[in-house]
This record gives structure tokens, sequence and C-alpha cells, in this order.
């Protein structure tokens, strides 16, 4: 089969604490300034005085020598933590920045979900932004129109069409950004990771309409960390570690990988500064532990014992209506519970503002909850209905012992990721 998309020895290196040039709209009387700035800059480049320190001239890998192909049709997942170099990736693919070394050869049109209203005019309607997105796919008006009335169903934002989309909510603009990527038929559909901004049943109804698009034979590429996700819709998937490409696999097997082998095994998760993204400021987590009931740090807890988790994080700046919480998954990626540390309405008229400091949020799992097996923790940092600070949904993985837990007796396995002690009686009737 002929290839879609073709990488070879691909490389993207930023450099830290220089300012990147590009091209951006600004005021004339900006321009004016700019340019009369611009032999004073020259000046004290010469003279040393414009890059101070050996932080201006360091830099960083995000992606490093990869290469893969992907035939037409296939359906391609993408895995790998944050700071992984997956946006990087799907960036340079649908063309939204130039790679510093190798090649990328695209054959056909690209739709691209790469954020939060990617290629929307905020001064344009949302009705004008649907044509617009069109005419950069390089359709013609007439397949547009025969396309509309459909885009602004799925979208469900038909009461805005009409209006600027710099007054949509976060979630309008992705309705109508996955429905105008989603519908214009692009031969190649790219998405990363922004399904999480949207409600449960729009996401489902997203990930419904991405199966509809693989199955018409199109191309896609697809970021998540929900391994369920990236189980149901890819064929084939790809593990990314640090910029580098570390196994390509059909996605059972590559998702195993990424779970067995990209977790922590000490029962706890430090974060290094590459790994936190500058948009989680003023936010900033430090360290995820799984302790027992002593106390301390374990990868393997005991079913019948409590297990402690605790978030530590440092605040930058005070923050109102911060909740952190966990998000407890089998590693297959189906989700058991997500709890928040001020889902009690006491705790969080407690600490609804927090001042600028250090904090450790902290819940215990009661005793006789699990079932034996391997388990994933997620941690999100979010104001609710605002902004979501930080997100890690693979941040630990552990093991469960299930010695001495209800039903032991029995030689065949439970079924299940909970195995509770429930309090039951027998009595005779007759």
């Amino acid at each position: 089969m002929t290839a879609a998309i073709r990488v070879n020895r691909l490389g993207k290196r930023y450099r830290i604490g220089a300012a990147q040039t590009k091209f951006r709209y600004g005021m004339f009387r900006e321009l004016l300034v700019d340019v009369a700035m611009t032999p004073v800059r020259l000046t004290q480049m010469l003279a040393g005085k414009g890059m101070r320190g050996s932080s201006a001239t360091a830099s960083i890998w995000a992606l490093k020598d990869i290469s893969f192909d992907v035939e037409e049709g296939k359906v391609l997942g993408i895995v790998g933590r944050n700071g992984a170099g997956k946006s990087t990736l799907l960036k340079i693919l649908s063309r939204v920045t130039e790679p510093t070394e190798g090649t990328v050869t695209v054959r056909g049109r690209v739709g691209s979900l790469l954020e939060v209203g990617t290629g929307f005019h905020p001064e344009l309607t949302g009705r004008e932004n649907i044509f617009l997105n069109g005419a950069i796919l390089g359709m013609k008006r007439a397949e547009i129109e025969k396309k509309f009335d459909e885009i602004v169903d799925f979208s469900e934002v038909s009461q805005f069409i009409d209006t600027p989309v710099k007054r949509y909510s976060s979630g309008m603009y992705l309705r109508l950004a996955f429905a105008v990527a989603a519908h214009l038929e692009p031969e190649i559909l790219v998405v990363d990771e922004v399904l999480a901004v949207g409600d449960a049943e729009f996401q489902k109804k997203c990930l419904g309409k991405m199966g509809d698009v693989a199955q018409q034979g199109r191309t896609v590429l697809f970021v998540s960390h929900n391994m369920s996700a990236i189980l149901r819709l890819t064929q084939e998937a790809i593990v990314l570690k640090k910029g580098q490409l570390i196994k390509r696999a059909p996605s059972q097997e590559a998702v195993d990988f990424y779970l067995s082998s990209g977790q922590a095994e000490t029962g706890e998760r430090v974060w290094e500064p590459d790994e936190v993204p500058a948009s989680a400021a003023p936010f900033k987590p430090i360290a995820l532990r799984l302790k027992d009931k002593t106390g301390k740090i374990v990868d393997t807890v005991r079913s019948v014992e409590p297990t402690t988790l605790e978030w530590e994080y440092q605040l930058d700046a005070p923050l109102t209506g911060l909740r952190v919480g966990l998000y407890l998954s089998t590693m297959r990626g189906e989700y058991i519970f997500t709890a928040f540390d001020t889902d009690d309405a006491k705790q969080y008229e407690q600490f609804g503002t927090r001042k600028a400091g250090r904090y450790v949020s902290r819940c215990t799992i009661p005793a006789d909850f699990f079932n034996e097996g391997r388990y994933s923790l997620g941690v999100n940092a979010s104001s609710f209905g605002v902004r979501r600070y930080f997100m890690d949904e693979n941040a630990l993985s552990f093991n469960v012992d299930a010695s001495g837990a209800p039903g032991m007796q029995w030689p065949e396995p439970r079924q299940g990721p909970v195995r509770p002690r429930l309090d039951w009686k027998i009595e005779k009737i007759d």
C-alpha cells in the first residue's frame, strides 16, 4: 500500500532562554519601534550583552531521529508521557512548525485538531470559521456548504453559530473545532489529546466519530493518554520517550509495553522540571507517593490493609478554586474512580483559596477494596470549569497482593477490579 505519511530521521530542537523568531501581527507603531531598535540590539549582541549566561544558548531536542511510515487508511496511536514529544511530532506533520532536521512526506489534505480552537480566527463567527477552515484545507465552497448543517448539528452550537468565537467557552470551541476537523473530510486526520476538555458525553461522541472516520479508509493519527481509546480506535501504536521512538507494535502490544515499562517501580513518581509544561504555572507538581499502613513508600500494597496516596505540589502564586485529584484505573485504562481533595463541601470552603506555598493532598483507600492485579494512578490539578493546570493520566502504577482477601479459599480468579468484604448473613428459613 502507498504511504500516506513518511517520516525520515526527523528531529526538532528548541532553544532554551532565547526568544523564538516568528511572524506575528502587531500595530504599526510596534513595527516602527522594532525597526528602530534593531541597530541597538545588534550592537548589544556584538558587545556580548544580548546573551548572558549559558542558558541563552542552551537547547533541547524535543524529537530526535524519528522514522516511521503510515499507510493510507491506517489508524496509528501515539503514546508517551508528558514531554515525550507527541505534540511536537503532530505539529510538524500538520505543518504548524518546521523540523530542525530530517524530512516528512505527507500525501493528501491534513485536518488537525492540536488544541482547542486551532486554526480559528477569534474575531470571526463560527459560521465564518467553518468556511475559513474548509478553504485552508483546499475545499470548494460547495463542498463546505454540503457539510455545513452536519457540522453544526454535531457541534451543538447552532444557537451561537453567528457569534464571534472569541466569546465561546472552551467547551464550545472544542465542539466546533472537532466537528470541522472531522467532517470536512481531509485524507489525513491528526488529533491531539484535546478531548479531555469536553464532558464525558461529548468525548464519547467524538470517539464514535473518529471510529467512523477510520472505517471510511482515511488515515488517522491519534494521541491520547486514554489507553482504552487507543485500543479501541487504533490498529498500531508507537511509544515515544524523551523525544525518541522506542517501540512500534500492534496497539495491544504497544500499550502493554508502555504501561509495564514506562511506570515508576518504586511507589513514588517525582516530576523533573522538563516534564512540567510552562502552562501549568503557577501549579508545580513535585511527587506522587503510595504508602502502606506504616507510612512506608511501597510498590505493592496488601488488599486487606488501608493504602495512603499523597500528592505533593508547589503553588508559586495564590489560586482560587483549585482542586487536585486522582484517577484510579486498571492497566487497560478502565476507570475505577475519580476523587478530588475538595469533594467535601467543608473542605472546599476551607481551601477554596490557597496561598502560595508547598502542599500535600493526602487520602486513604480503605482495606478490602482492591482485587489482586496491577493498577494505574493518574493526577489532575484544575479549577472546575475554568482551567486545567496539570494532568498526567499515567503517573504511577502499583501491584496489589490479595493474600487474606475474601474468597481466597477458592482456586478460580475473582473478576473485577474491586474485591470488597461485604457483610453477608446466612439464615435458614425452613
